[in-house]
């Protein structure tokens, strides 16, 4: 039975689209099956971020609705194992059905090791369809007050839904300004209320590898990618030290 994963943020600019996909692209590197779901409704762009932009894929609203079938998943082209489903473009997620997409989740589970759902930023909608039938959670933020306050208020909604797995990733991290800041890895479980799953650079590779349009993982081994393998393997459970600087 596989594990059904949302990465999820309380704001945009957090990098929680690219993150979402350096975790799916490091899982199948290392040989497990990964579905990705873009569930970020009229703004997807994780195919970009996978390195699937010019892959022709179906929306997962297709496979709820009953028109494609969850084997018509989108496969990457160079990471065997790894399947996306997209985001409809112009479909309002007032009206994609809850519980069609928590029984698109059982299957998948039923057919991969993981599936993640990239979430639409924000404590909407979109929100909730995300992360209403998940596993778990990962909530992304950054190292700045506004974006760890809004982490801590998406957690706080995710508790209040019943949710319990919630663990936090400190995406974009530049070194010098961390320290300036004064700020600890203490202090931002302390303000989100989340224990931490990992810490990840700021890296140009991660705007590199979408414009190249490879996923991050085939095309650096240092920095984000090094920090997203490490979350990957921390995430099932290995024994692994966080990202250093």
């Amino acid at each position: 039975m596989g594990v059904t994963v949302s990465v999820i943020s309380g704001k945009g600019g957090t990098g929680k689209t690219t993150l979402c996909a350096g975790i799916a692209a490091c899982l199948a590197a290392e040989g497990k099956r990964v579905l990705c779901i873009d569930a970020d409704i009229g703004l997807r762009n994780l195919d970009i971020a996978l390195g699937m932009a010019e892959q022709p894929a179906v929306a997962f609203t297709d496979v709820t609705q009953g028109f494609c079938k969850l084997s018509d998943a989108a496969e990457h082209p160079a990471l065997p194992g790894l399947f996306l489903l997209t985001a409809p473009v112009r479909e309002q997620d007032a009206l994609v059905e809850q519980q069609r997409f928590g029984a698109l989740l059982r299957e998948a589970r039923e057919a991969f090791d993981w599936v993640l759902i990239d979430a639409a930023a924000g404590i909407g909608t979109s929100f909730r369809l995300a992360t209403q039938f998940a596993d778990r959670c990962i909530v992304a933020a950054t190292p700045d007050p506004a974006s760890l306050r809004d982490a801590a208020c998406a957690a706080d909604a995710l508790a209040l839904e019943g949710h319990e797995l919630l663990q936090l990733v400190v995406n974009r991290v530049q070194p010098r300004l961390f320290s300036r800041m004064n700020l600890t890895v203490d202090d931002m479980m302390d303000q989100t209320g989340l224990p931490l799953l990992g810490l990840v650079p700021e890296d140009p590779a991660v705007v590199l590898s979408a414009a190249a349009g490879k996923a991050l993982i085939l095309n650096s081994s240092g920095g984000a990618a090094e920090a997203c393998l490490r979350i990957s393997r921390r995430l099932r459970g290995e024994p692994m030290p966080l990202m250093r600087f």
